[in-house]
């Protein structure tokens, strides 16, 4: 099939390249024009044969909110609009009751995988009727990893977004445990290879996971995680989880504790946090800091 890709960066470049690989044809635009294949959302749109998928992956908040609009403008009767970026789940019921007032479809997905997602595949989260899902169906068994797993129809619209955000709610306690294990090692004069321990986890224990390989390749590119500083950043994903916790009463101290600590990180240099920040470094190609 053919789609639109709007937001070519670190995620949505590489989504292109993946679905491109499946023998699908992608039409991307971005605002910067060595990425595009198209100079404006409008040649995009020409581009695409009616009815048209179009996928939107760019930054939650207003760069999301004006491209919905501008799509609404752009777009036919019998159309669909996925959201695939970071948005809060309730601008999803907002963006697909604008757009079902001019009969274009609205699905949302949240989208996991970070830099390793062309080689390995996308998890995928996405929610919808079932006509509008069935219509993007091939992209997301384009992108979703091999075999049975990786991907789910959540549920109505928001549904999607909904389950990414308490995906990065689980994320943010899991690495704060890891973060704060590697600190008590560090800290104890009679261990003496804490690399090696965090190594040695990887097989036959019961905290083995995809983080924690990802934290001893950090650890072999700087063991002690002296070059970093430790500050690590919030994508806002955190904050929204413990606000729905708050909302339907659910407690959640494991997850609200990870989120704070990210806080305390940007008041003093957190040897907790260079752990945090190298992992959120290795599975996102998030930025980090260079320690002074």
């Amino acid at each position: 099939m053919e789609l639109g890709l709007i937001g070519l960066g670190k995620m949505g470049g590489n989504m292109r390249e993946r679905i491109r690989r499946a023998g699908h044809t992608v039409v991307g635009y971005d605002r910067n024009p060595d990425l595009a294949d198209v100079h404006s959302l409008k040649d995009l749109v020409d581009a695409l044969p009616a009815p048209r998928v179009v996928w939107v992956m760019v930054p939650s908040g207003e760069p999301t909110q004006a491209t919905i609009d501008e799509l609404g403008e752009l777009l036919d009767a019998g159309d669909l609009v996925v959201d695939g970026g970071n948005s809060r789940w309730s601008d999803d019921e907002k963006h697909a009751e604008q757009l079902a007032a001019k009969n274009i479809g609205f699905v949302d997905c949240g989208v996991s995988g970070g830099v390793w997602g062309l080689q390995n595949g996308y998890a995928l989260m996405y929610g919808g009727d079932d006509e509008q899902v069935a219509k993007a169906q091939p992209i997301f068994d384009a992108l979703k990893p091999e075999g049975d797993s990786g991907a789910v129809h959540a549920g109505k619209v928001g549904a999607g977004h909904f389950s990414k955000m308490v995906h990065n709610g689980i994320e943010y306690a899991m690495m704060q445990a890891y973060a704060e294990g590697w600190e008590l090692l560090e800290a104890v004069g009679s261990v003496t290879d804490v690399r090696e321990i965090f190594r040695s986890w990887k097989e036959g224990t019961v905290i083995r996971s995809w983080l924690l390989d990802l934290a001893v390749d950090a650890l072999d590119k700087d063991e002690h995680l002296g070059k970093l500083r430790g500050y690590a950043a919030d994508s806002g994903e955190g904050r929204w989880t413990v606000e729905a916790a708050i909302d339907n009463a659910v407690p959640m101290p494991a997850i609200t504790a990870s989120l704070f600590a990210r806080f305390s990180s940007r008041q003093d240099d957190s040897p907790q946090m260079k752990m945090i920040a190298a992992l959120r470094n290795e599975f996102g190609g998030h930025a980090v800091t260079a320690a002074e």
